[in-house]
């Protein structure tokens, strides 16, 4: 029986006829269901956020990557349906679960949304269905904890129904890489749910990376940001060297990057941002406390770009003392608060640190971003509706947090009497060079 269903799943996949529901439409959910709904699949999307489903049942798109069009056609032709009914889940041929995974105040996992996910999952679980871990997790979670919760229904793993992880490899506002022609890695609880699951994904992608197990696929995401962290940390504490030296930073990282072995280039700035680069690697350095082991590297990056806001701050200080200025009561507007160029998310944004920090100095803060929307907690700050000569003139300092490429930094310079620059995005730029502080 077992193999018997096996086979009509896989066919199913191969005809593009399964049915696929999607748990979470967020950054990682949403063009994900958009991916298999493009390819032919029924794609059901599932999320607690009823304004979300309330959007996308007309067709309106809140993530930037996806336009509204694309997903106003897909409901239209019945393709795509939003919902935040979750017993639809034991229609689904195929579940996947893209649901946050945040720390807690004491950067432990919160696993809170995946339990919660998997129990909706397992109230309509039946034979022959696959279930997909998408969520950033530490090692052992889909074994763990989700195989557990699934199992109590009294159905078997790699008999009864398929379970594995893929991670999500999304990386917001990048015009390059996306769902199709990134890489997809796979690793499932047995060797039959390996193979089913691959057999989905590779519907939706040009290339699926098979791995031994869901323990080894979840391995392979963390290490893809604690690399990220780790060097970006390095790239940071370089900065602050330079820093003392008087050497300029951004100099030696665009000389460094002409080898063409050995080297790859990252760049310093006002600290983290992101729903992965700040979050992932604590899973890890978290399951690896439990074994009796420090994560000595991730500790120590984290430490040090942690701290960048403050460093930030103190570049807007030392400022504002040259001008003769107190930080308490100058008025400082920020440019960017989004967590990088051109796009809309401001989750663990550096720049909500660097605001918070001048606002306990005494600074009346302004902000501007032409993707972002209202800033929760912290209300001592203003919004800047627009950007002009008037509004960069009653700036006494203007901290160049985030550099969106439609910014005119030419006239951004010209109009500003003191800037610290954290993205190095007015190094093209001769003039009033006497203006501008660099990271």
């Amino acid at each position: 029986m077992g193999d018997l269903q096996m086979d009509r799943l896989l066919q199913k996949i191969a005809d593009h006829d399964a049915h696929v529901a999607v748990i979470g439409l967020g950054y990682v959910g949403l063009p994900l269901a958009v991916g298999f709904a493009k390819a032919g699949f029924r794609v059901m999307g599932i999320d607690v956020d009823t304004g979300r489903v309330e959007r996308l049942k007309r067709g309106v798109s809140y993530v930037k990557d996806i336009p509204s069009p694309d997903v106003k056609s897909l409901v239209e032709t019945g393709r795509f349906v939003a919902t935040n009914e979750f017993h639809y889940l034991a229609e689904a041929d195929v579940c996947c679960i893209c649901v946050p995974t945040p720390l807690n105040k004491t950067k432990d996992p919160d696993v809170s949304f995946i339990v919660e996910a998997t129990r909706a999952v397992k109230a309509g679980l039946r034979q022959g269905q696959l279930i997909v871990l998408e969520s950033t997790t530490y090692p052992g979670t889909t074994r763990e904890l989700v195989l557990p919760i699934l199992q109590d229904s009294g159905l078997k793993v790699g008999e009864d129904f398929y379970l594995a992880f893929s991670p999500e490899r999304i990386d917001p506002g990048n015009s390059t890489y996306h769902l199709k022609n990134t890489p997809r890695v796979v690793g499932g609880i047995t060797p039959v749910c390996q193979q089913v699951a691959v057999a989905l994904y590779s519907t939706i992608v040009e290339r699926v990376v098979s791995v031994s197990s869901a323990e080894a696929a979840e391995m392979t995401k963390l290490l893809e940001n604690t690399f990220r962290i780790v060097n970006i940390g390095l790239v940071n504490e370089i900065a602050l060297m330079c820093d003392r030296l008087g050497i300029n930073v951004w100099e030696v990282v665009e000389a460094a990057s002409s080898k063409p072995y050995g080297y790859i280039p990252f760049y310093p700035g006002p600290g983290l941002g992101g729903h992965c680069i700040p979050v992932d690697p604590h899973y890890l350095s978290w399951k690896l406390r439990s074994l009796n082991y420090r994560a000595r590297f991730i500790d120590l990056a984290s430490e040090i770009n942690a701290a960048m806001p403050l460093y930030i701050v103190n570049k807007v200080t030392d400022g504002l003392n040259r001008a003769k200025k107190s930080v308490n009561g100058s008025v400082v507007l920020v440019l960017g608060v989004a967590y990088k160029r051109d796009i809309d998310d401001v989750r663990e944004s550096p720049a909500l640190d660097i605001i918070k920090l001048l606002l306990d100095k005494g600074a009346q803060v302004s902000w501007h971003d032409p993707y972002a929307g209202a800033l929760k907690g912290l209300d001592g700050a203003t919004r800047e509706p627009i950007l002009d000569a008037e509004t960069l003139g009653k700036a006494d300092c203007v901290v160049i947090a985030t550099d969106h490429s439609v910014y005119d930094w030419n006239a951004i310079v010209k109009e500003s009497r003191l800037i610290v620059d954290t993205r190095n995005a007015t190094h093209g730029i001769i003039a009033d060079r006497h203006k501008i502080v660099q990271l």
